[in-house]
């Protein structure tokens, strides 16, 4: 039997933390046994609290705090860190993505159609009356398919969407990767290395129910889009 590390990267989601702890603790995967890794970026609302009030619900429950607020990807690979899985998958704590997807993630892994799987949100044309229906969104989505194709063309393999935080992979792949990624650009830092090392993505269609900025949503299209950029071409020239 396989065992999936979930790991769950949070900041500041009192609003939702218990409802996608109580969404991904009924994932029930045949021949998979699972592991829920919480990290704690440092909330400063009643994240804790929240996650504390669900951990004795939930068996195989991990929960790190970071003291201070460090990024997503430093978060991430705390729960790297303390994963014991022989595959991992990071699941956003907002509600967007829908964590009975994880099951459909996991089977070309278990059938050996594949050892690394994204999930994509971006195999369709822009939605014009929902997802990409504001000016921002819409930026989003181009952004992302700019990002995916400057990995596509960087590295050789075909990616729609590598911004995606569906991605599951062995953790023995990152035997001999180091990732330094703080923030989002850890998105590309994976994506680079995993590719470097010669793993072939497989992408999975997923659809999810996208929050706005005034529901939380923390990612910044054109900052974070010039880190991801600037990785994307630093780890094709090193490590």
């Amino acid at each position: 039997m396989k065992e999936l590390s979930i790991i769950i990267p949070v900041f500041n989601e009192e609003k939702t933390i218990s409802e996608i702890l109580r969404k991904v603790s009924k994932v029930k995967i045949p021949n998979v046994s699972t592991e829920i890794v919480v990290v704690d970026d440092g909330s400063t609302d009643a994240t804790a609290s929240e996650i504390q009030n669900s951990e004795f619900r939930i068996q195989n429950f991990k929960y790190i705090r970071h003291k201070t607020n460090q990024g997503k990807g430093a978060a991430v690979r705390t729960g790297i860190k303390h994963a014991t899985g022989d595959y991992i998958v990071i699941q956003d704590a907002d509600l967007e993505y829908n964590p009975q997807d994880i099951a459909k993630l996991i089977m070309p892994i278990l059938s050996n159609k594949a050892k690394v799987v994204y999930g994509t949100r971006l195999k369709r044309m822009p939605n014009f009356s929902k997802d990409e229906k504001s000016p921002r969104f819409l930026l989003h989505y181009i952004g992302n398919k700019f990002l995916s194709l400057i990995t596509s063309m960087l590295y050789g393999q075909w990616i729609t969407d590598m911004e995606t935080c569906y991605k599951v992979f062995p953790k023995v792949s990152l035997s001999s990767i180091i990732l330094r990624s703080k923030g989002f650009d850890f998105e590309a830092e994976i994506t680079s290395k995993l590719l470097k090392k010669g793993y072939k993505i497989l992408e999975v269609p997923i659809k999810t129910e996208p929050r706005g900025y005034k529901e939380g949503k923390k990612l910044n299209t054109i900052t974070d889009g010039i880190k991801a950029f600037y990785s994307l071409l630093k780890y094709r020239l090193v490590e």
